[in-house]
């Protein structure tokens, strides 16, 4: 049995994609920054439908925890790397605090745990490295600058390792998602107002649902998706392309 890591699987995108390759048949190690009753609630409902699934804990904020990670987190097969942290700041009032903190979790934290999972990969000639991006790779909110920018930045990492890494049968790809109704939504997406605004945004005119990104997701992590490698996915309704 192959065993898949997906990074901030407590809840949302996370969630989905922890139960869908759970699903695929994979055993899978559900991960948060610490203990908590989602994160116990996420692998308990990968045990509810038949799936294998344990739990890992680490602040990929901190580069000491995420080290830790990827020294114990045993050979993985699947690396999927979705937690990410994101602040809604004007850039003239960006402190170095929460640059250091949005760069450490959704850029450097992801190469420390490719670097860890890439020689069980090689070994055996088979692996899956996907990042979970934004469509905001395209189109940047104002007011979320750093978080954009190292979205950017983890795909750029992506698309230098694909090449690196396809000799070894190892595809590296990223799924760029748009506005999904997560827990981070929620409270925006409440007002009418802006909610309008956002759908009519949208070409296809409705955010997603964390499930929407999980399909692509299984996709690039089976033997269907062998050939795809390097290829950024936007899951957007179309925002992307406006």
């Amino acid at each position: 049995m192959k065993t898949a890591l997906v990074t901030g699987s407590s809840r949302g995108i996370g969630r989905a994609i922890a139960l869908r390759l759970a699903k695929d048949g994979f055993r899978v190690i559900v991960h948060g920054s610490s203990p908590s009753p989602k994160l116990e609630e996420t692998k308990a409902l990968v045990l509810a439908q038949g799936g294998v699934a344990e739990i890992a804990t680490a602040n990929l904020c901190d580069l000491a925890e995420t080290a830790a990670l990827a020294k114990a987190m045993g050979d993985v097969d699947v690396l999927v790397l979705n937690a990410s942290v994101q602040y809604r700041t004007p850039w003239q009032e960006i402190t170095p605090e929460e640059c250091e903190s949005q760069l450490n979790c959704n850029l450097v934290s992801s190469l420390l745990l490719i670097q860890g999972a890439i020689p069980h990969m090689k070994e055996a000639g088979w692996g899956r490295v996907i990042t979970i991006g934004s469509v905001q790779e395209a189109k940047p909110h104002p007011d979320m600058l750093v978080y954009s920018a190292s979205k950017a930045a983890q795909t750029n990492m992506m698309q230098s390792l694909s090449l690196q890494l396809a000799k070894d049968g190892i595809t590296v790809n990223n799924v760029a998602p748009g506005v999904i109704y997560t827990d981070r939504n929620v409270v925006a997406l409440s007002d009418p107002a802006y909610a309008k605004k956002v759908t009519d945004s949208i070409p296809v005119g409705f955010y997603g649902e964390p499930e929407d990104c999980a399909g692509i997701v299984s996709l690039l992590s089976s033997d269907e998706g062998r050939y795809i490698t390097g290829q950024s996915i936007y899951v957007d309704g179309g925002k992307s392309v406006q």
